[in-house]
């Protein structure tokens, strides 16, 4: 589901005027390190699964969803590994957004990794000798859910 009912709505409202919303990036490793990936359909960069949040929807649940959604993948959080904002963006259509950034770190547990919507091109294990580059902010969530620290990290 590319664009939440609850945000059409809203911009059937408020035109292309700026939103601020919540939204998570998940880092699922697999046990030989190798992060799962995902190339946009709208830009053709490649980034972490992410997505927004449902109204009244967990944000660890929105992260497991958008995993499975996007990817096919099963994945269970481990810990949250930040927060923080994203840069803003405007979309191919006009809309313009920004996100508050929540970061998971997250485990593989089963399933094909394999494109599973319209939002995304192409899908894959990468490990670091191998993955493409990633927009700053994703690269930020990695060094976050890499860090082994036991509490988040929070900008600011």
């Amino acid at each position: 589901m590319p664009v939440p009912d609850f945000i059409v709505e809203l911009r059937s409202r408020i035109g292309t005027a700026p939103l601020w919303l919540p939204g998570v990036k998940a880092v699922v490793a697999r046990d030989d390190g190798a992060l799962l990936l995902v190339r946009r359909a709208d830009n053709g960069l490649w980034t972490l699964p992410a997505g927004i949040l449902e109204p009244g929807e967990e944000p660890a649940a929105a992260a497991v969803r958008e995993v499975r959604e996007e990817t096919g993948v099963d994945a269970d959080v481990v810990r949250l590994a930040g927060v923080g904002t994203t840069d803003p963006v405007t979309y191919p259509n006009g809309d313009r957004a920004q996100y508050l950034d929540i970061v998971f770190e997250c485990r593989y547990v089963a399933g094909e990794a394999r494109v599973n919507d319209d939002e995304n091109t192409e899908v894959g294990w990468f490990t670091d000798e191998d993955r493409p580059a990633l927009p700053p902010k994703h690269e930020r969530a990695i060094a976050w859910a890499r860090s082994g620290e036991r509490a988040a990290r929070f900008v600011g």
